[in-house]
């Protein structure tokens, strides 16, 4: 088995057909399959399905293939390691980010990192908290925000900040009078809301904290895109409950926005930085963890990320 073999079986899983993988690695398809053939020999298991449509993988092939993405990208951080000038940090470096996450700290962040390293090339990931924490244990990102100390237990975490939930509403909204500048956890139950669905930690969150007392969400639609649950708020179709982040846009409080605070339940989140162990951690990994870090603390200093409390 050499990694050019392994290079080529994972562009075919992730091409879907043998066909788009000859086309993207620009190798014949005979030759293609020829190495495929010889890779499947040498494991001593079919490691794809085949069929009209494209191929799959076969159990062992999924093992495989989580495993070989991640030697194929300590490869390349081995080699920017290698090649890099003393004095220089190069390399890529792959961050998961919720995204409300992006909403606060995103465009300050990308920022800082061109301006300080433009040797590192940065590859933000938005995604759910699940699908991160998934991505980061397959050894697909280098650092990842969730929302719990123990989300991957194996791996180091850093407390960064607790951030409070909040009822927004377009502030030309007449489903809260506007002297109101807080509601209870009751009130928020009664409004039209419009929330992420049951496979998101937050929506898990709210309805733990409704059903501690006895209470029922009035859910009018399930939507986990922020842009589009955002924007269907903004025009009216009801109310939703998340952080202060959710209202930013490029790290800024967006006009037309009511951030009300639940005045009687403790309805908040904590975030952590997770990182993969010492030894792995890529010197430009290691200077992107240390810049998100201070870029988080920056904000929540200046006040420019509010509704949050700082943990370190």
């Amino acid at each position: 088995m050499d990694l050019r073999q392994l290079k080529y079986f994972v562009q075919i899983i992730e091409s879907g057909s043998l066909a788009k993988a000859s086309r993207q690695l620009y190798i014949a398809q005979p030759a293609l399959s020829q190495q495929l053939a010889k890779l499947e020999a040498e494991v001593g298991k079919p490691l794809l399905i085949r069929t009209s449509k494209g191929v799959t993988p076969t159990e062992n092939g999924t093992a495989l293939h989580h495993h070989a993405r991640f030697m194929l990208r300590q490869l390349d951080q081995a080699l920017s390691v290698a090649r890099q000038e003393a004095g220089t940090v190069h390399g890529m470096v792959s961050v998961g980010l919720a995204a409300t996450t992006i909403c606060a700290v995103g465009v300050p962040f990308v920022r800082r990192i061109r301006e300080k390293y433009p040797g590192i090339v940065l590859n933000v990931v938005e995604g759910m908290s699940g699908h991160l924490r998934q991505m980061m244990q397959l050894g697909q990102l280098d650092l990842v925000i969730l929302f719990g100390r123990d989300a991957i237990p194996e791996l180091p975490a850093d407390p960064l900040v607790e951030e409070e939930l909040f009822v927004l509403l377009p502030t030309h909204s007449d489903l809260v009078a506007e002297r109101r500048v807080k509601l209870s956890i009751a009130e928020a139950a009664q409004l039209p809301l419009i929330l992420p669905t049951g496979i998101h930690g937050l929506r898990r969150r709210i309805t733990a904290e409704f059903e501690q007392r006895n209470l029922s969400a009035q859910v009018v639609a399930e939507i986990d895109s922020l842009s589009l649950l955002m924007a269907c708020v903004y025009e009216g179709m009801g109310a939703t409950i998340k952080p202060m982040a959710a209202g930013l846009l490029a790290g800024q409080l967006r006009e037309g926005w009511r951030c009300l605070p639940i005045s009687d339940a403790n309805m908040k989140r904590q975030n952590y930085l997770y990182s993969v162990v010492p030894e792995r951690l890529s010197p430009a990994a290691a200077a992107v963890r240390a810049e998100l870090k201070e870029t988080i603390r920056q904000l929540v200093v200046s006040g420019a990320w509010e509704g949050v409390d700082l943990l370190y």
